[in-house]
């Protein structure tokens, strides 16, 4: 992910709208995704604010990727797992976003706790190897999604 996000420049305008249209063609499918499955956690959407990011620089959320991972509890753990460490690299990743750009995508961090909570619920929910095994596939195919989306 490094090699693929890091060229961007977050502090150039054009650079920095390229960074959230590939954010915005891969987050918004795992998320829907989520949504319409159980997960015990009370994670929070960051579409509304990525898109509003977006039309504050001109353009419209894209059409997002198709994204259909296996659908049990370690896939959805794996896939949260991925999207709420891209909340909390969002965060770091806020500070680099140049002067005048809006940044409520990335400063959309966790409030006191929460990533404590979310690693807690994610400890209690895990299972076998198994399912350890299926979450690392899930999480390893919302990776992919976002590798295709740059």
């Amino acid at each position: 992910m490094d090699a693929a996000y890091g060229a961007y420049r977050l502090d150039d305008r054009e650079s920095y709208t390229a960074f959230l249209i590939a954010h915005a063609r891969a987050l918004p499918a795992v998320e829907v995704w989520l949504e319409g499955r159980s997960i015990a956690f009370p994670w929070r959407s960051r579409r509304a604010a990525l898109a509003a990011d977006l039309a504050a620089l001109g353009r419209e959320i894209p059409e997002p990727l198709p994204f259909d991972p296996a659908d049990d509890e370690a896939a959805r753990w794996g896939a949260l797992y991925v999207t709420e460490g891209s909340r909390l690299g969002g965060v770091m990743l806020a500070r680099q976003v140049g002067e005048g750009l809006p940044r409520a995508y990335l400063e959309s961090g966790f409030g006191a706790g929460e990533w404590r909570d979310f690693r807690h619920a994610l400890d209690a929910a895990a299972g076998d190897a198994a399912w350890v095994d299926r979450a690392v596939v899930a999480a390893e195919q919302v990776f992919g999604l976002y590798r295709r989306a740059v």
